[in-house]
This record gives C-alpha cells, structure tokens and sequence, in this order.
C-alpha cells in the first residue's frame, strides 16, 4: 500500500453538484503547486468507463443489486490499481468523485444489503485504501434530484424510488457520524460559490495539518 500523497473523496446524494464543483477545486489545488488527479467512479479507466455504461444504462431494469455491487468493485479495483495508487505513491492528491463510501450509502442503506458483506467485498476490491478526507456535499433529495433531472443528466441510478434515495442520504449522513475525523459535511443547498469556498477551505487547513504532522516526524524532536 501506499505511504505518501493524499487521498480525497467527494460523496453526497444525487444533485447535491459534486461533480460540477471538481474541476474549480483541482484548479485551486494545482495553483497551490500540487499535483493533482481529478477521477470519478464508477469509470476513471478504458474499462471502468465501460462498466460505468452498463451501470448507467436506464434499459437494465432487470439489474440485481449485487450484481451491481459487484459491477461497481469490478471498475473501482480497476482505477484504483492504475490510477489512484501510482498517484499517491508519487506523492500527488487524489481527488475522486464518488469512492468506497458510495456503495455502502448506495448498495448498503439504499438496498439494505449486509454492511459487514459488503464492506468486505469493498476491501478487497481497494486493497483497503481509504480516503484521507471525505467531503459530503449535502442537500434534500427532492431537491436534489430536482437539479440531476434539471441538468439532463438521469440515469438508472437516478431513477430508484424517493424513499431508496432518503435512505440513502440518512446512510451517508450516518456513515459522517461514525467517522467525524475524517468527514465533513458541506452544505449543498448554499450557493455554489459558497460551497466551493467552503470546500476550499476545508482542504486548506487539512493540508496544512498534515504537512506539520509530516514535518514533526521528520525533525529529531518529532520522535
């Protein structure tokens, strides 16, 4: 496993704008002097990207929840052998849209599948690596899924019933309560130039922190 770099993950329900958030927070990283790999899931590889068509496609009605489970491993194995791990161990900040935490909000919460399964499934498709920060970006389902309709961007997914998609939110939002130190919870309903600032900052001052926390084990009186 890697030893270096720095691993972010952005999660939230659907239409909470994520991903419309991601290229100005790499940019902010980049103009820091970071080197930076902006990735998503499912996809971030050739052939992530063409399970993410399967997964997305709203004709597979007739999809079983572990074999979406298993679909959704099979592409974050993928991106994480080839793309997220050669970054860290160069000492470069991942930041990826959506990661481990969304198929136990998703596939746990929302499909009430076994958590204890499928956080061992989720390993192994990982080799354990988890995020050093998780930023959520959180907002009411109607009205997120009111933005994802707005934005022309619906997909299988997007198209579960209210209640899985409120389970979902409660999952993810549980899920911040079990592991505060390394969840923050952004508010999404904010407008958009706020949340990115506070996304920002966030990062900012977890950045700082670890570069002191790396430099006290580095002087002899950091022993």
């Amino acid at each position: 496993m890697r030893d270096k770099g720095f691993f972010i993950t952005l999660e939230g329900p659907e239409g909470s704008g994520k991903t419309h958030q991601l290229p100005e927070l790499v940019d902010f990283l980049r103009s820091q002097g970071y080197t930076v790999l902006a990735t998503r899931e499912p996809g971030g590889t050739p052939i992530g990207d063409q399970i993410r068509g399967v997964l997305s496609d709203l004709t597979n009605t007739a999809m079983q929840p572990r074999t979406e489970i298993l679909l959704f491993q099979a592409s974050r194995a993928q991106l994480v052998d080839q793309m997220i791990l050669p970054c860290l161990n160069d000492g470069g900040i991942v930041v990826c849209d959506r990661y481990a935490d969304s198929t136990l909000a998703y596939q746990g919460y929302g499909h009430r599948i076994d958590l204890v399964q499928l956080q061992s499934i989720v390993n192994f498709a990982t080799q354990g690596l988890k995020p050093d920060l998780t930023l959520i970006l959180d907002i009411d389902v109607s009205e997120g899924l009111k933005r994802k309709a707005q934005g022309g961007e619906w997909n299988r997914l997007d198209a579960y019933d209210l209640e899985f998609h409120e389970r979902v939110r409660q999952g993810y939002l549980e899920l911040a309560r079990k592991e505060p130190e390394r969840w923050v919870i952004i508010d999404a309903a904010l407008p958009p130039r706020q949340v990115q600032s506070a996304m920002q900052a966030v990062i900012r001052k977890r950045l700082q922190e670890e570069r002191l926390e790396v430099e006290s084990q580095k002087s002899p009186d950091g022993s």
